[in-house]
């Protein structure tokens, strides 16, 4: 049974003003062009604020967004391009590493929600802050681009409610329970698990989420911490950057167990462009890679050079294979086969990889990724709900969920400390 609140916000999302249906003879790039005057775009997940702090100083002056840098950085974001894409709203990550303390993590995190804010008010004829479906709404509109804030990574919030309840107050509408390690209340799905997926704390940060309106991001964590996750949150759960693990078999992606979850739930899978998590050639050409290096270090454990120039010649005699645009929509149309065109969208993580399926250089991408799925048949209407519609009726429905829990008590539940009691 779909929950009430959620099955409320689909029937809003159904009164929306329909196109009409009559067939539309022009060519793919047209009609695209088209439908994302009409639709914002929503891409789950872009790390071009890490890339400034890593390369400019967390200075957005020290390099001119408002150019084309294909051609002069590494950035696969710009003005230009965002523009070329359509892109009508952006969820910027303010990712830290997993390996900062947590506290350092939290101030790092709030660094990086200072950083994005300074970008945004650097080009404000360019973007706005959203903190609703609505505003997402307005913005796009007024011919400007929608920001988000996304947090990656649990440990951001030191263990603490209060934290999280501040970082929604400074715009966060939306935390992915862990990156690439487990922490201290939820298991990851590149590391070791410790939790069988939520520990109980974990279980009330996404009570805590729903409370406040933050959508609960599920890219980066075990299939066990998908399931306690979903169970626990009255709102739809999202994965901001993440592909299907029946395409491709990488821990990253969204087992199909899950995917036929989703109706019920009523969440969204934002498809991302990782080589590694969209091609299985480039995934066991990483994990081949990853094998020869360590071989390599246990070899030479004090010649750091001796194990570069010998990976560089595994390298030349193991060409790596390349993903393509094809993978990306593989991975898009099994979603849509197994879960329902209601639940899938895109999250490119755009400068948060070392590179890029062939054929697609950064943000400028996403038309030709929807002109390819009209050459495919796929209607108007559901292009629409890929680019941006799922994305808004989940933020309106844990919107929606958020509203209905406005008398509730913040939660008050502390992490379990190492000697079991419960911390202070």
């Amino acid at each position: 049974m779909i929950r009430p609140v959620l099955a409320a916000a689909l029937l809003l999302g159904m009164a929306a003003p329909a196109f009409a249906q009559t067939p539309d003879r022009s060519s793919p790039e047209a009609r695209v062009e088209r439908l994302l005057q009409r639709t914002p775009l929503i891409d789950g997940h872009n790390d071009l604020p890490w890339a400034l702090r890593q390369g400019f100083g967390s200075d957005p002056h020290a390099v001119d967004l408002g150019a084309d840098l294909s051609a002069s950085t590494r950035l696969h974001t710009d003005i230009p391009r965002l523009r070329a894409g359509g892109v009508g709203a952006q969820f910027w990550s303010v990712y830290v590493p997993a390996s900062l303390p947590p506290l350092e993590a939290a101030r790092a995190t709030f660094e990086q929600i200072d950083l994005l804010r300074r970008m945004v008010a650097a080009y404000p004829e360019t973007f706005e802050i959203a903190l609703t479906a609505d505003d997402v709404a307005r913005i796009h509109r007024q011919g400007r681009i929608a920001s988000l804030i996304g947090i990656e990574g649990g440990y951001s919030i030191a263990d603490s409610l209060g934290l999280l309840r501040e970082f929604q107050r400074a715009g966060v509408r939306y935390m992915t329970l862990t990156h690439s390690t487990t922490i201290s209340w939820a298991d990851s799905a590149t590391d070791a698990p410790r939790h069988d997926g939520l520990s109980p704390f974990g279980e009330a940060v996404v009570r805590e989420m729903n409370r406040t309106g933050m959508l609960v991001d599920l890219s980066h964590v075990s299939e066990a911490t998908m399931v306690d996750a979903m169970r626990v949150s009255e709102a739809p759960v999202i994965f901001s950057h993440s592909s299907a693990r029946g395409v491709t078999d990488h821990p990253r992606n969204v087992p199909d167990s899950i995917l036929r979850q989703l109706p019920e739930d009523g969440g969204v899978v934002m498809i991302t462009f990782v080589p590694g998590f969209i091609n299985e050639g480039v995934r066991q050409w990483g994990a081949a890679r990853a094998g020869e290096q360590a071989r390599l270090r246990s070899l030479y454990p004090e010649a750091a050079d001796r194990v570069a120039a010998d990976l560089a010649a595994w390298e030349a005699a193991n060409p790596a294979p390349r993903a393509s645009l094809a993978d990306i929509v593989a991975h898009i149309e099994h979603v849509r086969a197994v879960a329902g065109i209601d639940h899938v969208g895109i999250g490119g993580d755009f400068d948060g990889i070392s590179s890029l399926p062939e054929g697609i250089t950064g943000v400028d991408a996403y038309p030709l990724i929807l002109a390819e799925l009209a050459r495919r048949g796929w209607s108007d209407a559901d292009l629409r709900k890929l680019a941006g519609e799922n994305v808004l009726r989940v933020m309106r429905a844990a919107e929606a969920v958020a509203r209905s829990q406005v008398d509730r008590r913040p939660e008050l539940a502390a992490p379990v400390a190492p000697g079991g009691a419960a911390g202070r």
